[in-house]
């Protein structure tokens, strides 16, 4: 298998490239608006050919970059069923699965940041989108989100084996990757903190709107074409 985490510093933003080293198939997880070249000269570097662009949710800090991707290598575009997007061409539910080469990427929905919040599992990786990340978690203050749907989701995560690595889609304090032991012992919102505390802390936190939720919802909900009107 061969991989790379990309990460765009004007949004936070982690992108990730998973490829099959024998047929060079690949997916591409979390792309953003805007680093297009980026991405491709990835994936020459890689000598990989692009089969399908995986959103972990409609996101609200930035547009995807899944429409200019998916018109560049007629990737395929794929989220979770919950987000009922009607512009993509896979829906994911649990249980349900994107083949790559030999390769199997499982989805695992994961609502409370969104109702379409979807992790993906690869090998012992997974990504965790806005569920889990780093000694943190998504927000549940806006965009249909449930501090108990979280909380749900959390521990659903919580119950793969402690070994295996986390890949979130955001982090702003300079680090990349955990695991879901460390998330276990070190996450504020997860180490001791019973069901009802964390719908307390969530429903308390008190945090400003995202600076580009207006212009990056409509664009999401189009798969990132951001050149037609909503």
């Amino acid at each position: 298998m061969l991989f790379k985490q990309l990460f765009d510093k004007e949004t936070s933003t982690f992108t990730y490239v998973l490829v099959d080293a024998a047929t060079r198939d690949a997916v591409i997880i979390d792309p953003v608006l805007g680093k297009m070249q980026r991405d491709l000269d990835a994936l020459k570097e890689m000598n990989a050919e692009l089969k399908y662009i995986v959103e972990t949710h409609v996101h609200a800090d930035h547009i995807t970059g899944a429409y200019d991707l998916k018109q560049a290598t007629n990737a395929k575009f794929a989220a979770g069923v919950a987000t009922g997007l009607t512009c993509g061409d896979a829906l994911l539910d649990e249980g349900e699965v994107i083949h790559f080469g030999h390769e199997v990427l499982h989805a695992i929905p994961t609502p409370g940041h969104t109702n379409g919040c979807t992790s993906y599992r690869w090998r012992d990786r997974i990504f965790t989108g806005d569920t889990l990340l780093i000694n943190a978690c998504g927000r549940t203050d806006f965009q249909e989100g449930s501090a108990e749907n979280l909380y749900n989701s959390l521990q659903k995560l919580l119950s793969y084996p402690d070994e295996y690595i986390v890949y979130p889609a955001h982090d702003y304090n300079g680090l990349s990757i955990s695991s879901i032991g460390q998330e276990k012992r070190n996450n504020p919102y997860i180490a001791g903190v019973s069901k009802e505390e964390f719908i307390q802390k969530m429903d308390n936190l008190n945090l400003p709107k995202p600076q580009k939720i207006d212009e990056s919802l409509p664009a999401n909900l189009r798969c990132g074409n951001n050149k037609v009107a909503a």
